[in-house]
Formats: C-alpha cells, sequence, structure tokens
C-alpha cells in the first residue's frame, strides 16, 4: 500500500517556484507515495513572525494545524518552512494547541530528508530521475534547514546516488542574506551576502547552485540576474524533476 503524504507546497512555491512543487509531487510519487494537496492550506506563518506579528502568525499556525492534522506525514520542499512548523508552534501557540502542534511537528518532514531518512528511497528515486555524470553541482546549505532541522546530507545524497558530481564551495553553510523580510529590510547587507555566495559558487566551476529551500534560491537567482554571476539557482527537487521529465539534460 502507497504511504500516503500531504504536501504543504508553501507561498514561495506556489507563487514564484511553482516547478519545484511539480517536481516534489513527482519524486515523491516515484518513492511509491500518494500524494494529496489540502486545498485550504495557506503560508505557515513565518513572514508574520520574521515581521514581528505573532499574534498573526498564531492565526496561521491554528489553521496549519487543522488543516494536516488528519494526515500521517506533511512533506515540504522548504526546510524553512518546516523549521517553523517544528521550531515556532509550540512556543507561539498555548493551551491544548501546543500537544496538537507537537504532534503535527513530529511528522511534518523537509523533502528530501523525507526521501532520504524516512523512506530510504535514495536508490529509488535516483533510478527515476538519472543525472548526466558530466553535470556538477554546488550545495547551499540554507540556515533554517540547517541549523534548526539539522539537514545537511540528504540533498547531496539524493543528488549523488542520481549521477551527478557535488563539489563544496568554500563556505556552504554561510547564509546567503536571504532570511526571509530581512532581504527587504536590510537590502544592504543582505545583497552583498547573496553576492559573496555566488562568487563562491563560481569559484567551484558547477553547473548548477542547488539547495533545498526556495526563499535562498529566489534570493540568489535575483542577484544572480543583476550580476551575471555564479552557475544557476536550482531546487534540488526541480533538478531531479527535470530528469523525470526526459527533459534536456546538461
Amino acid at each position: 500500500m502507497a504511504t500516503e503524504v500531504a504536501l504543504f507546497v508553501t507561498c514561495l512555491v506556489d507563487q514564484l517556484a511553482p516547478e519545484a512543487g511539480v517536481a516534489a509531487v513527482r519524486l515523491l510519487e516515484a518513492a511509491g507515495c500518494r500524494v494529496v494537496f489540502p486545498p485550504a492550506q495557506s503560508c505557515c506563518g513565518q513572514p508574520a513572525l520574521n515581521t514581528g506579528e505573532p499574534e498573526a502568525a498564531a492565526v496561521l499556525a491554528r489553521h496549519f494545524v487543522e488543516v494536516f492534522e488528519p494526515y500521517e506525514s506533511v512533506v515540504t520542499p522548504s526546510g524553512s518552512c518546516a523549521a517553523m512548523v517544528h521550531h515556532w508552534y509550540p512556543r507561539i501557540l498555548d493551551g491544548e494547541w501546543v500537544e496538537r502542534a507537537e504532534a503535527i511537528a513530529g511528522r511534518t518532514y523537509e523533502l528530501t530528508s523525507f526521501l532520504v531518512d524516512r523512506l530510504g528511497a535514495t536508490e529509488q528515486v535516483a533510478r527515476a530521475a538519472p543525472l548526466d555524470p558530466s553535470v556538477t553541482v554546488t550545495v547551499h546549505d540554507a540556515c533554517h534547514g540547517l541549523r534548526v532541522l539539522g539537514l545537511k546530507t540528504s540533498g547531496r545524497e539524493l543528488l549523488e546516488a542520481a549521477g551527478a558530481t557535488v563539489v563544496e564551495m568554500a563556505e556552504p553553510e554561510q547564509c546567503c542574506g536571504f532570511g526571509g523580510t530581512f532581504a527587504a529590510k536590510h537590502g544592504e547587507i543582505s545583497a552583498p551576502m547573496a553576492d559573496d555566495k555566488l562568487a563562491q559558487a563560481a569559484a567551484t566551476g558547477a553547473d548548477y547552485l542547488a539547495a533545498c529551500d526556495s526563499g535562498c534560491l529566489l534570493h540568489l537567482t535575483g542577484r544572480r540576474r543583476r550580476t551575471g554571476q555564479g552557475p544557476e539557482p536550482v531546487h534540488v527537487a526541480e533538478l531531479l524533476g527535470r530528469a523525470l521529465r526526459g527533459g534536456r539534460r546538461r
């Protein structure tokens, strides 16, 4: 019997990076999952919390819990949003909502971690999405996924198993400068941070700069468009999804 998974697609993926959401579904299906999309889902509340509005974030957190509570597994192509559910929901909610939030947090997963660590489907996904061996990828460790969820290896494992060569930049764990609303409020700081990350990626000679968080990728893509520096930023899921579609590979 197929594992049922509820996809939490996130605001950024829905509005600005739909290819990552489509790829997430296809990768989960390749791993033998049955993917459902609860249509009542909305924002996880992280932008409100980042802006200093915990009460507004709590409204969205309660809604998230109500929407996803019926499902055994909730998967999202965003380490940042998964970290919001894991780390902040129990802190901004109260009463019976804390226990309910902790329960849903315990079964909410970032996509690559779910595929690799929860399902053990690395080879299964790799067979379904083979990358050309000449493809080289450098990986940016997005802050929330790394520092809150402890995610470091799952994206790399999927890429390498699919045939890509992963080349590490000088400081893969260094922040790209996005930080949610930080990039909007402090562009004079966030832009140079993104430029430094792109310079590090360029120095590796990699074809792609991959990450598991669309916020970071949005920020890096914007700076790359302005500076012309660095390899193409792409979600790990989307890069693998291009192979699943049977499209052009490098």
